[in-house]
């Protein structure tokens, strides 16, 4: 090699790694830059250090957290086993690629931004691309960023080892050789639900004359949200589970579609880098489903919103804006061919792709319309909302149907105020399906307090009277229309695969039967497990079954066998009228602890953090309570735990009358039970905590001061022995605390830390205030 060709070689090599770094730099701009208050810390731990180690225990490998710490593995493992912690579990490569949400919230507060990205081992473009697109996940998370020194390691102090050494005697004292984990590895309902049954018999389809619902769609219940088409070994829809369902009568599953990264664009460049690879595996999966008669439908949310470094090449695009996130006007001929040759381009490339829906009034910032700012926009603030919603809508579709005319096109209301339905879908060609959610604005009053539903209710029983106004426009027009319903679980309580509330999920679907629908939507992200429930809603595909309880007791004779069928229904009764007692408003289910339950900590001083969307709920009772006072909340809840107790205490005398081949089954059902009876009641207490906590700092000595000091210390010990109980749980079934988009919103481990945070409480807060 001479010299002038090294010297090129060295040149390229630098050009490439300035490159390189100013990718990387504009990546890292692009992460989200809002408000960044201190970030909390654990007194119940020694350091930070040991809150570090603690929480990633069982998440992360300790040759990754040493070297994020800069120290050997060794001193990572010596710190957990100080505190009493098994030696670390092996984290498969499966577990970490289903795991980066969790390891995001349980690091929120511990690392600053460089230090998450070397633990995952991404960059920070994923890391931006992941808060900005999976499902929103920066919002999850509170729209900030903790602020966080950079985390090293050190050796612990004489204290330091002191403490660690008491938790390692609560550890011992509460878990004994239960801490070391056993039962379910995370993960495990994957394998389960992958398994191909070849018992299995196909559903029989009901004859033509007598199906009433020609599209029955839900999304996976494992399946990775942000960009699963890049990694096809993280299969959101293998051969096993595609069977379960098709044996149930799901005839549709869908996943998040993101244009610009499935199809090129002639005006925007930028766009649809790796499609070929994307689109490969996309339909792979569409082949893989349609051998058992399910088609795959794309969720279309666009167009998507960009930074200032694209419309500072695309200046005749721009639309509105909110903080760094800036809309692509619809009203430009460019973003409506954009969105009409994307869609196009997929339908082309995947033939047998079923079809697609959309939502075109989203949390995310679509349209200039989409959050009402229209008229902030030049162009935008010419047209009425239900234009640029018709245009928006309208483009995607032409572009489906010049690849595949037969393909399905559901246009969904979500967002759209009421006055905008009738013009839109009167712009909107005949062949556009319209979705509407089935409870929305159904009138409701929980504990002395009406309100109405907005959507995602099992407790409220629809349909009420949105829909069925919308439903009506839509035929008027000629349009084909479809319920958007949650069977299994709702963000009323989404840590479980499904709410055993049977009676509930027959009512709603017996109360559709004679609407003319079209279709159902089963599920949103939470809710695509093959349950009882689903089984349930399947008898009213066809003709419907006599009555709700004879369809439930032919689901429980089926699952659980004859003997064990009557106190199997009573049981699910006696959950559905404890369900009705639901406090329901919008606020709460997205910002009260009760996916978190028991895992979630006792702040023993206010944190002055606001709950955060299904995200993290801290201590912020004032959030979580909506529009109910905290009292009726804590009282609601606390009626709920009562009537689940009934129903669990059916639930048992059910086990003692089932067969050996049956039993692990009705302990399945059992498991789901309790762990809702146990966040429910955890959410009770934290309420009423948090009441106490903030008497007693208003004035110690008073009688009103010590009498919360009572309750306090009554809640504290109630608290550990629901952490305690719920431990085992997770331990023995690796679905509870699992969720699509959230991952699972705590681990085993988080239950030990609860019941180490609750004897600090006890042991050293309490007695000093």
């Amino acid at each position: 090699m001479n010299l002038l060709h090294l010297n090129h070689m060295i040149v390229l090599a630098c050009l490439a790694l300035l490159a390189t770094a100013l990718a990387q730099r504009a990546s890292a701009m692009d992460l989200p830059a809002g408000p960044t208050p201190p970030a909390l810390s654990a007194p119940h731990f020694p350091s930070r250090l040991h809150t570090f180690v603690w929480r990633n225990w069982e998440l992360v490998p300790a040759e990754r957290m040493a070297r994020v710490l800069g120290c050997k593995p060794q001193d990572v493992v010596a710190i957990g086993r100080s505190m009493g912690l098994a030696d670390p579990p092996a984290v498969s490569d499966d577990q970490w690629r289903r795991s980066y949400i969790t390891i995001i919230r349980c690091n929120w507060h511990l690392l600053p931004y460089e230090q998450m990205i070397d633990l995952l081992g991404w960059d920070a473009a994923k890391l931006a691309y992941t808060l900005k697109e999976d499902d929103f996940l920066y919002i999850k998370l509170g729209r900030l960023k903790p602020k966080c020194a950079p985390l090293r390691y050190a050796a612990p102090t004489d204290a330091q080892a002191a403490r660690a050494k008491a938790i390692a005697a609560i550890v011992d004292e509460t878990f004994g050789k239960a801490i070391v984990p056993s039962g379910e590895p995370p993960f495990e309902f994957v394998r389960q639900l992958s398994r191909i049954d070849a018992a299995s018999k196909p559903r029989a389809t009901p004859a033509p004359e007598d199906e009433r619902l020609k599209l029955r769609y839900l999304y996976s219940y494992f399946a990775l949200y942000g960009d699963p088409l890049a990694e096809p070994e993280i299969d959101p829809y293998p051969e096993g589970y595609l069977q379960k369902l098709s044996a149930l009568g799901v005839n549709g599953v869908w996943m998040q579609a993101v244009l610009n990264r499935l199809a090129p664009s002639k005006d925007f460049p930028e766009f649809g880098q790796g499609w070929q690879e994307r689109l490969a595996n996309l339909r792979k999966l569409v082949e893989r489903a349609k051998r058992h008669g399910i088609g795959v439908y794309l969720y279309l949310n666009e167009p998507r919103t960009m930074g200032e470094s694209f419309f500072a090449k695309h200046k005749d695009v721009r639309g509105v804006a909110e903080g760094d996130q800036i809309a692509m006007c619809v009203s430009t001929p460019k973003v409506q061919r954009f969105l009409s040759d994307s869609t196009e381009h997929l339908f082309k490339h995947v033939p047998d792709l079923a079809g697609a829906f959309t939502i075109t009034a989203s949390e995310n910032l679509t349209n200039c319309w989409s959050h009402r700012r229209g008229k902030e926009c030049p162009r935008c603030s010419k047209r009425g909302a239900h234009d640029v919603i018709a245009d928006t809508n309208r483009a995607m579709a032409e572009g489906v149907w010049r690849a595949k005319p037969s393909a399905k096109f559901i246009a969904w209301d979500w967002g759209w105020a009421d006055a905008w339905v009738d013009p839109i879908l009167a712009a909107l060609p005949k062949d556009v399906w319209f979705m509407s959610v089935s409870e929305w604005s159904l009138p409701i009053e929980r504990g002395g307090v009406k309100t109405a539903v907005g959507e995602y209710s099992l407790s409220a029983v629809g349909p009420g009277p949105r829909a069925q106004r919308h439903w009506a426009i839509a035929k008027k027009h000629g349009h084909r229309i479809v319920a958007k319903m949650q069977i299994n679980n709702t963000w009323e309580m989404a840590a479980v695969p499904y709410v055993p509330v049977l009676a509930l999920v027959g009512q709603h679907a017996q109360n559709l039967t004679d609407l003319g629908l079209d279709g159902m939507m089963l599920s949103w992200t939470l809710g695509g497990y093959p349950s009882p429930n689903l089984e349930l809603i399947g008898q009213f595909y066809g003709q419907p079954p006599a009555s709700i309880d004879e369809a439930m007791r032919r689901v429980a004779r089926g699952r659980f066998g004859d003997r064990s069928a009557e106190p199997v229904v009573q049981a699910w009764q006696a959950f559905s009228a404890a369900m009705r007692e639901y406090p329901y408003h919008g606020g709460l289910l997205y910002n009260a602890p009760h996916h978190w339950g028991p895992a979630n900590l006792l702040y023993a001083e206010p944190t002055g953090y606001k709950a955060t969307m299904v995200g993290i709920p801290y201590d912020d009772v004032d959030g979580w309570r909506a529009v109910y006072p905290a009292e009726v909340m804590a009282g609601q809840f606390e009626k709920m735990a009562a009537g689940w107790q009934q129903g669990l205490a059916a639930l048992r005398k059910a086990r003692e009358l089932t067969d050996d081949a049956r039993r692990p089954t009705l302990d399945s059902e059992l498991r789901v039970a309790e762990a809702v009876y146990l966040h429910f009641k955890s959410v009770a207490n934290q309420v009423r905590f948090v009441l106490a906590r903030n008497a007693l700092a208003a004035d110690a000595s008073s009688d009103k001061g010590k009498a919360a000091r009572s309750t306090i210390a009554k809640l504290v010990r109630e608290e550990i022995d629901l952490a305690r109980r719920h431990y085992d749980l997770t331990r023995r079934d690796s679905r509870i605390g699992y969720e699509a988009t959230n991952h699972y919103w705590y681990t085993p481990i988080d239950l030990v830390e609860k019941v180490i945070n609750c004897r600090y409480i006890l042991d050293d807060w309490l007695p000093a205030h």
